[in-house]
């Protein structure tokens, strides 16, 4: 079996290391040299110089998964279309919007091509570990692709087994892809996976804050009093939450890893940018009604980490300040 795939990046080039594992060819293609170069070196990829070079090498009917950003998704539809037949299928593996996936099926049916939108997690471990894979599209699509899902999935031994309800067998999910439904599923399922995820690493981040901030904050006029806050070392309990707690999870693993590689955490920035599934499952949740309230917290404090609460921060200020003759010293100005 033969895969197209177009963008070799952090995952990108994961997807090929691990199809090629299984036995998997892939033909790849990306505009940095250096990426196609990289990926070129492993084994069973044929490097293709253009998207048109790339259908050429793919026996029919062919099939094309793009992981590339998805503000390039539909410049990299443009250039494969003209290159593709009926029958052929083409997979956007990236965060795009779930309402841009129908656009670019209708797109596509007019040409008989096949579109599956494939949420894909596993960034850049999935390599190692496997894609957690949830797929939007037609069933024959998925069945026909069948054998690269299961390739690239982790598998039933990825998590602990589970007793299966009589009256429902376990299905693909148990091994780490489902079709989850037509067209846009699976871009919907993953916007809200990727909600989930923020508010699960913003839980952990404000915990551990607390933690690490604990032995420093009761000095200054506006720390209470009576309040038990001693020196934690902050490393040392992520490793222990790892073992047996009900809070362990591969992001406690990641940020125990963090923590013991750099305790003040020194080399990350405090400025944290969001991809837009953030936004997306937020927009999403409002025009449903359903309230999301710990994702939009999440979403609005990455927006916080990059200052864009200040001038809020300074009319609070401004306020105690003038109803109250609340003191603070004055910002200096920047130099």
């Amino acid at each position: 079996m033969r895969l197209g795939l177009v963008g070799l990046g952090r995952m990108g080039a994961g997807i090929a290391a691990r199809l090629g594992r299984a036995g998997i060819d892939c033909i790849v293609h990306d505009a940095s040299e250096q990426a196609a170069a990289t990926a070129a070196a492993l084994d069973r990829v044929t490097l293709a110089a253009s998207p048109a070079a790339l259908a050429g090498l793919l026996p029919a009917p062919r099939a094309v998964w793009l992981m590339v950003p998805a503000v390039a998704v539909d410049d990299a539809i443009d250039a494969l279309l003209p290159h593709l037949d009926a029958g052929d299928t083409l997979i956007d593996g990236g965060n795009s919007h779930y309402l841009e996936a129908t656009r670019r099926a209708a797109k596509l049916a007019a040409r008989g091509v096949h579109f599956l939108d494939v949420g894909t997690s596993g960034g850049i471990h999935g390599n190692q570990r496997g894609f957690c894979l949830m797929i939007g599209g037609s069933e024959r699509a998925v069945q026909t692709l069948a054998p690269v899902f299961e390739a690239l999935a982790p598998g039933e031994s990825a998590a602990p087994a589970r007793a299966v309800p009589p009256g429902r067998p376990g299905g693909t999910e148990r091994r780490g892809w489902l079709h989850c439904g037509p067209t846009g599923s699976g871009h919907f399922v993953k916007m809200v996976h990727n909600g989930i995820e923020y508010g699960l690493m913003a839980a952990y981040a404000e915990g551990f804050n607390l933690l690490a901030r604990a032995g420093t904050s009761l000095a200054g006029p506006d720390a209470p009093s009576g309040t038990f806050a001693p020196a934690l070392d902050v490393a040392a309990i992520a490793e222990l939450w790892r073992r047996g707690s009900v809070i362990g999870s591969w992001l406690l693993d990641l940020s125990a890893e963090a923590l013991a590689a750099d305790p003040a955490l020194s080399r990350d920035s405090p400025r944290v940018g969001d991809s837009g599934e953030g936004r997306w499952v937020v927009q999403s949740a409002v025009e449903l009604g359903v309230p999301v309230p710990v994702m939009a917290a999440a979403l609005f404090s990455r927006f916080d980490s990059r200052g864009e609460s200040d001038f809020a921060d300074r009319m609070l200020s401004a306020m105690r300040r003038a109803f109250g003759g609340h003191g603070g010293a004055p910002t200096p100005p920047e130099s």
